[in-house]
Order: structure tokens, then sequence, then C-alpha cells
């Protein structure tokens, strides 16, 4: 839409830096890095420092802890096994996740784990890549037996024990009811991580090596990765979680020898990337540009458009609207978006600033990535500020804010 030559104000660019700005000189936030692109125009900021205590500077070139911006990144490997017919969409998952076969679904989401029905029908590949499988990171259903024992497994990432190599973790998997039948509501996490383990077993490769040669590499992504090489250690700022009562900075996860520092048992679709700015936009450049980068096709176009643009019907999406409408205090205003497709969000109806079919996600992390077809932007924004305190989420809202206001029409 539209020509090559429209791109960002001068004003609007200076607003951009003048509100992030802002959020660094309070002291909230110890340093950022923002990108905005669109057409030819590219715009970097770098505030702040790496630590909260001050010293080395933002860089551009800053390697951040991608978090939950990791999903629409991270689900490209299993669009590639689509292009390749290595995988199709309504095919059950049995032949690659056996643990999943002849699965029980609780009979309540708040009962006991073992009052079960039998599942209705086979996970398909299409529930895993659409998030309805039937488990997920149900904020909804805190404190219910299953999601205590979701926990008590170490299912989920950011606990203190890290997540257990991919075969113990299927097993583990395999022994839960499903909370819903298959297919029925969309639920957080769970699948982005499993959307991993059935690419290394589809592949036979582990899920980093197979999207470090199809979609890293292809693109230049160098510095994109489930860990941060020791040469470059240097580069990580510390991962921050302040107290929400006090507002202290607590450091949650350190650069040297901290999670991120050597290759993890676990390589976490949902949450486990490190990158950069310009490594992101370049994968979101990809996507707006119909899965080409340059001369060289990464996905199919079909294969872009099913990621990029809602796949769930109202019943699916009912507890994302839950949780965007009644339990905003859990996202600090973030999700409303309307939709989902296969990794990340879309916007189905216009919420804030941003069309109808940006699309992208959030990341616990202080990290924000998005792409809008209708102007034709980029945005990627990071902190090392964790989502304990609504800091980093409120320096999102006014980063896209900002942006959006920039654009020169």
């Amino acid at each position: 839409m539209g020509n090559g030559n429209r791109g960002f104000s001068e004003a609007g660019l200076r607003r951009l830096h003048d509100v992030l700005a802002r959020h660094v000189d309070s002291g909230k936030i110890p340093g950022l890095v923002a990108l905005v692109s669109r057409g030819d125009q590219t715009h970097v900021e770098t505030l702040g420092t790496m630590r909260h205590e001050g010293g080395d500077a933002m860089r551009r070139d800053t390697i951040f802890r991608m978090a939950s911006t990791s999903k629409p990144v991270t689900i490209a490997a299993a669009m590639v096994l689509l292009d390749e017919c290595r995988l199709r969409l309504d095919d059950p998952v049995d032949p690659w996740l056996p643990e999943l076969a002849d699965q029980q679904v609780l009979r309540r989401i708040d009962g006991p784990v073992d009052d079960t029905v039998p599942a209705r029908r086979p996970i398909t590949v299409r529930d895993v890549l659409t998030s309805t499988f039937g488990l997920g990171m149900d904020m909804t259903s805190i404190g219910t037996p299953i999601m205590g024992v979701i926990f008590e497994q170490g299912l989920t990432p950011n606990l203190p024990t890290p997540m257990p190599e991919p075969d113990e973790w299927m097993r583990r998997l395999g022994e839960l009811p499903l909370m819903n039948q298959p297919g029925a509501r969309w639920q957080y996490q769970i699948a982005s991580d499993l959307v991993g383990v059935l690419v290394s077993r589809v592949t036979g490769q582990s899920f980093g090596t197979f999207l470090n040669e199809r979609i890293f590499e292809p693109l230049g992504m160098k510095d994109t990765g489930f860990f941060v090489p020791a040469d470059q250690m240097h580069r990580l700022p510390p991962l921050y979680a302040p107290d929400p009562e006090t507002g202290e900075f607590h450091v949650w996860d350190e650069a040297e020898g901290g999670r991120h520092s050597k290759p993890p048992a676990f390589e976490g679709g949902g949450g486990g990337l490190n990158s950069t700015v310009d490594d992101y936009n370049a994968y979101f450049r990809m996507l707006l540009n119909g899965g080409m980068h340059g001369n060289e096709r990464i996905l199919s176009k079909q294969a872009v458009q099913l990621m990029t643009t809602n796949r769930l019907n109202p019943e699916q999406q009912a507890a994302r609207n839950t949780l965007a409408t009644e339990n905003v205090h859990i996202s600090f205003g973030q999700g409303q978006h309307g939709g989902w497709g296969f990794g990340m969000a879309v916007r189905t109806y216009q919420g804030d600033y941003a069309p109808i079919g940006q699309f992208g996600w959030d990341g616990g992390s202080g990290a924000s990535a998005y792409a809008d077809p209708v102007n034709q932007v980029t945005g990627i924004l990071v902190s090392q500020v964790g989502a304990s305190v609504p800091d980093p989420i409120h320096v999102m809202h006014d980063f896209w804010t900002t942006l959006y206001q920039a654009l020169d029409d």
C-alpha cells in the first residue's frame, strides 16, 4: 500500500526520543534500545545503561532476552515444514508426539486432575500451532489443581529450576490430562514450547540447529539463539525484576553464569531466544515482504499469510477476551489485540493506535516486537526490566503511541 517514500516525520521522531528518554531519566528503566523501520528509513534510539547502577551504555548491538517475543520468531520453523509437506495442518501429532496420544480431558477446569473424560479426537498439528491443543498457562485458572501440577512438574519457564530436556518434558506433559478438548480454547505458552519438540522430532535435528539453518542464517540473524556465546557475553545486560511493593531493583538473571550463558537443556520456542533489534527487524521485515529476504525466499507467501492473520473463532478466543477485559492488572493493560495467528497476536479490531492487521507480541523481559502491513512499519523495543512492575509495559505502550504519531503521511 502506498509508495516507499513515506517514512517518519522529524517532529514525530523527536517526540519518540523525548518520551522514551523520560522513562529512562525517571530511573525506572536503566536502559533501552528501540528500532522503527518503514520503507527505506530505519531509526534507532539507544538510551541509558546496561546496569541499574550505571556503567556501559546501551548500544544498537546490545543482546537482549526476548522472552515471549520468541514466539512469533520460533514458529517460522514449523512453517518451513508445512511448506515442505513434512507436516500437514490437520494430521494428528501422535506419530511424532506419541506421549500425547489417547488423551484424557478434565471434566471441569477447576476439578481434580483424575476426574476426566476421553478426548473427543486426537490433537492435530493445527491445534499445536494455534495454541489450542488443550493445555497452557491459563491466567484465569491460577490456583486450580491442574495449574498446580503444571508448575510442580516444571513444564513452564521462569521457575527456580530450568525445564528438563525435551523427551523428559514430553513424558511429564503426557501424564497430565488436558484442560480443554483439543481445538476448543486458546491457551498460552505450552504450545509454543511444544512446537519446538515437534520440529525437532520431525527433522531429527535440535530445534536450535534447524532454526539456525533455515531462518537465522539466511536472514543474517547472527546474534539470535538460545544462549549467548562466552565471547559475546559482555553485550548481554542483567535482567531485573524490581520489587512490586518497593520498586527496588533485584537482578533476576545475571549475564555471566546466568540462564542464557550456556546451551539450555530445553530450547524453549515460547521464551528462550536472545537477539538484537536489527536481527528482529530482519525477521519482521521478511514477514512484511511476504516471506522474501532480498532475493531469497525464506517462507512461502501463503505460510506468512497463515501465521500473521487471525486463526481463532470466538469460542477459542473467549479466554483471551476475558483476560484482556477482566484481568487487566495481570498484564498491566496488554492484550487488546483481538486475534491470534500462529505464534503471535493479530489485531482484529482497533483498540489503540495500531491498525487492524498488525501482528507480533510482547515479552515479560521488557521486549515488544510488531509489524504492520497497512503502514509497512516494524517496531522493536527492548529493555532489561521484567514485568514484575508496570514500568516496562508503560514504555511499550508509549513506544507504540509515539511510533504511530510519527508516521509521515
